[in-house]
């Protein structure tokens, strides 16, 4: 009896077991199974398409953007761009052009643009179409990733270093006059407050992407009240950094330090016509002006861009420009957009073809095309 009884207890506990708990331990390990499969596999598309500005600029940009265009559709970006061609070179320029592209810009907060080419001579009107842009947009900071392309040899190799410039004022105010008859006057303008933010911009970088040392680029010791400003604002932002190292270079001795060493420098912040001619020097050590991303913020704002700015006029309809630096700036684009499989995907594939050294265009010693890196590029998508 007692034995019958127990044995219906334990069939009934059973039953209750199964029906209770052992039901969800395995619908648990089938969500379990099934998320693993899901995390294999690329992320579903994007439900909403985003719209990015672009202003393809003159020189090789159009052909540059091209490219852009072409990669994005084969990774099925979902990326819309409005597109506006702005030129002071090609008779594309007018208040009305140049307000469109801002008001464009200023309802997508994202651009992606080519160079747009100032005219030497003077015709009347001293701030560029470039500087008329980064001031109605407080385009303040410049940033410049100098990143050494695995594959690629130069004389310094795995460098890893960026350059931060203040934008929107200092030797590019266009504020010149002619005092009297040939003798002219260009002012320089640096204010606290535009120094204090570009250093605070600066350290934030620094602190965010887990670096080590801020450099300021000065010429203090001649331009002893702006560029003692510029330095003294960033000491005092130094300060509130106590984990970052802060250091000082002279700009002449800092374009010596970086073709003689460029390994020492990690973060480097600087005025405007000094950031200008760094971003170059700076290309040059990586493979020149067609490998380096740059970007510009403003506190609502992003511009994505080439890192050393040249229209490269002389390669205008001859399809040798090199894509790269445009398509890693539109890589970082889209991370900046959180589209961040997609902007993985655009550039391992860009890297990916640089580093297996078979389709290279002039520039880094080979013959391939803009249009033929372009679809080795694609081929090389990993869709």
């Amino acid at each position: 009896m007692m034995a019958a009884a127990l044995r219906g207890s334990l069939v009934t506990l059973a039953k209750g077991l199964s029906g209770a708990r052992l039901q969800p331990l395995c619908a648990r390990s089938l969500s379990l199974t099934s998320s693993q499969n899901v995390s294999e596999s690329p992320p579903a598309r994007a439900d909403s398409t985003f719209k990015v500005t672009m202003v393809p600029g003159d020189g090789v940009g159009p052909e540059l953007m091209t490219a852009v265009k072409e990669v994005f559709k084969a990774a099925d970006v979902p990326v819309e761009f409005e597109e506006f061609h702005l030129s002071e070179v090609q008779n594309m320029a007018s208040e009305e052009k140049l307000d469109e592209v801002l008001s464009s810009m200023k309802n997508n907060r994202v651009a992606i643009k080519g160079k747009i080419h100032t005219p030497m001579e003077y015709k009347g009107e001293l701030a560029s179409y470039e500087m008329r842009l980064r001031r109605k947009l407080d385009l303040f900071a410049n940033v410049v990733h100098v990143n050494s392309l695995p594959g690629y040899s130069t004389r310094h190799n795995n460098l890893d270093l960026v350059i931060i410039r203040e934008q929107t004022e200092g030797e590019y105010s266009s504020l010149e006059h002619e005092s009297v008859s040939g003798v002219v006057e260009c002012l320089k303008i640096i204010t606290r407050e535009k120094s204090r933010r570009i250093a605070k911009f600066a350290f934030d970088y620094a602190t965010k992407k887990g670096r080590s040392k801020v450099t300021a680029v000065h010429k203090a010791n001649i331009m002893k009240l702006g560029d003692g400003l510029f330095l003294q604002s960033c000491a005092e932002v130094a300060e509130l950094y106590p984990k970052i190292k802060y250091e000082n270079i002279i700009i002449d001795n800092c374009c010596m330090q970086l073709v003689q060493n460029p390994y020492q420098f990690d973060v480097l912040v600087m005025p405007n016509l000094y950031g200008n001619i760094i971003d170059n020097l700076a290309a040059g050590l990586v493979g020149g002006a067609g490998v380096v991303p740059g970007e510009s913020y403003s506190a609502e704002y992003a511009v994505f861009e080439t890192g050393a700015r040249h229209p490269f006029a002389q390669a205008v309809g001859r399809n040798i420009a090199n894509p790269t630096a445009m398509l890693l700036s539109a890589s970082n684009m889209l991370r900046h957009l959180n589209l961040e499989y997609h902007s993985n995907m655009v550039s391992e594939a860009v890297k990916k073809v640089i580093k297996q050294g078979k389709v290279r265009t002039s520039d880094l010693g080979g013959y391939a095309s803009c249009d033929e890196f372009t679809r080795a590029v694609i081929s090389n998508l990993a869709v």
